[in-house]
């Protein structure tokens, strides 16, 4: 007689429960998942689960000790290029602020798996030093303290990828002693090539005198950055659920931010080095 099995058949069943959950979530043999993390405050399910959204359907997935909640939207099935795609979780999101007035921030995340991945918690790098020094006193002047605040404020939503504030913070701390408006563009004219030439801002300086197309750099900064994140009016149609919107304000408040530090150093003298005693 032939020999028994080693096995009880039960790993099929494990097979068969993952080929099961698969099909729930819409899973396709050609399936290709974008995956993005979401921090939020509006109401999620408690289990995973395929969502359908007007013409489009995707996968959500709850938190977890180690993962954060998450949507996963299948590019092949939905027709959608990643750009695409996140513009549609970004109109997701929108409807769910509204509706739980809460809000919830989609994050980042990455593309090209066969099945919906949760994602994992940020675990973002920090600082730390073994000896630290630090000898900085509150600054004496109000210009100074509202540089400093607006600074970190833009920093803080660039962070947590609310790009539009921070787009205007960044610019919000040249105003403070740039008011009229073409004198601020004026400043920008003319510290633009100064920065731009600095080795290490090359690459951000290229890439957005490519949006900037055959506008002039000072004056897409003030109309298509500053009065786009700052109105809504027929002139400024900046749609922030928009991924290719997206990209451009990401590369602008990378700019505005490398002028907003120069403003602060040279214009205001403030000091970057935190054992500078000031």
């Amino acid at each position: 007689m032939p020999v028994p099995p080693a096995g009880d058949g039960s790993e099929y069943d494990t097979e068969e429960a993952r080929q099961e959950r698969y099909r729930k979530l819409g899973v396709r043999p050609e399936s290709r998942f974008l995956n993005i993390g979401v921090d939020n405050q509006v109401t999620w399910p408690q289990e995973e689960m395929l969502v359908k959204f007007g013409q489009y359907q995707f996968v959500l997935m709850p938190k977890t000790r180690d993962h954060v909640q998450s949507i996963h939207i299948d590019l092949i099935t939905n027709r959608l290029t990643d750009r695409e795609a996140m513009t549609v979780i970004n109109r997701y999101l929108s409807i769910m602020t509204w509706c739980d007035d809460q809000f919830s921030i989609a994050q980042d995340g990455w593309l090209g798996n066969p099945v919906p991945v949760a994602v994992p918690r940020r675990n973002l790098a920090f600082t730390t030093a073994q000896h630290w020094v630090f000898d900085r006193k509150i600054p004496s002047s109000e210009e100074e303290k509202r540089a400093l605040a607006l600074y970190r404020e833009a920093r803080n939503a660039q962070q947590n990828f609310m790009v539009s504030y921070a787009v205007l913070n960044f610019f919000k701390v040249i105003e403070i002693k740039h008011h009229a408006r073409g004198e601020v563009k004026n400043w920008f004219r003319d510290h633009y090539a100064l920065l731009k030439q600095e080795q290490n801002h090359k690459g951000i300086f290229d890439q957005f005198e490519k949006i900037c197309g055959r506008e002039k750099a000072h004056e897409y900064i003030y109309n298509a950055c500053r009065i786009a994140a700052a109105h809504a009016n027929k002139d400024s149609k900046s749609d922030p659920d928009d991924a290719n919107e997206l990209t451009r304000l990401h590369t602008a408040a990378e700019v505005l931010r490398i002028f907003a530090r120069y403003f602060i150093k040279i214009e205001l003298g403030i000091s970057d080095v935190i054992y500078s005693g000031e």
